[in-house]
């Protein structure tokens, strides 16, 4: 599985430092940006890139992050086939992967330090989807909304 991560400059330093705990653990990463800290860059491009290569490759995961995780996760839950999650915790990453199949997981790099971004990463990266009927049930009628509002 390869994991697309990316960031804007309130997100850059833990990106970079989650990017790292994610190689040390022996996932593949792929860093679409920001690739140094501007001030004056914007989150939209560097959340569309990701959700572009996750939409095109279902076996990938995401991980953006902003300063509060909003704005990435707002772009990201903007394209077909995405489910992205804001989280804060661990027991939220577990539930968003659990119950709904969570491809991108968006984290408000502001509001949680390195250690908590970390175990909310590895709780998402780690728990499988469920499958439970109401659960792929519930996927399905989310699947349906797009063919109904164009």
């Amino acid at each position: 599985m390869t994991i697309y991560i990316a960031s804007d400059h309130r997100g850059f330093v833990a990106k970079e430092a989650l990017k790292k705990y994610l190689v040390d653990s022996a996932y593949t990463v792929r860093d679409l940006g920001n690739d140094h800290y501007d001030e004056n860059d914007d989150y939209p491009s560097f959340a569309i890139a990701v959700v572009k290569k996750v939409s095109a490759d279902p076996d990938s995961k995401g991980i953006l992050l902003c300063g509060s995780g909003v704005g990435v996760d707002i772009v990201a839950n903007k394209f077909k086939g995405i489910r992205s999650s804001l989280c804060f915790s661990p027991d939220q990453a577990y539930a968003a992967r659990y119950d709904d199949d969570v491809n991108v997981l968006s984290l408000p790099a502001e509001y949680i330090n390195e250690e908590g971004l970390k175990k909310i990463t590895s709780t998402w990266l780690q728990t499988p989807f469920s499958n439970i009927e109401k659960h792929t049930r519930r996927l399905s009628e989310m699947r349906d909304l797009g063919a109904e509002n164009p």
